[in-house]
């Protein structure tokens, strides 16, 4: 996989099913579009059900 891949893959919750979409972010959870999943800090969560980035996982449209 390239880096423009890894940047802007997909990534989903395994708890809730919330997809993050690196080309949205998450603005109200302070991150902005554009920021890969791999540089969202640790104590990010997800917004639906507060779940931490390790509990996300690869999504494929």
């Amino acid at each position: 996989m390239t880096e423009t891949q890894t940047a802007t893959r997909k990534w989903m919750c395994v708890t809730c099913g919330w997809i993050y979409d690196p080309e949205i972010g998450d603005p109200d959870g302070g991150i902005p579009p554009g920021t890969a999943f791999e540089d969202i800090p640790s104590d990010w969560f997800c917004p639906v059900c507060g779940a931490r980035p390790k509990d996300f996982e690869p999504y494929e449209d």
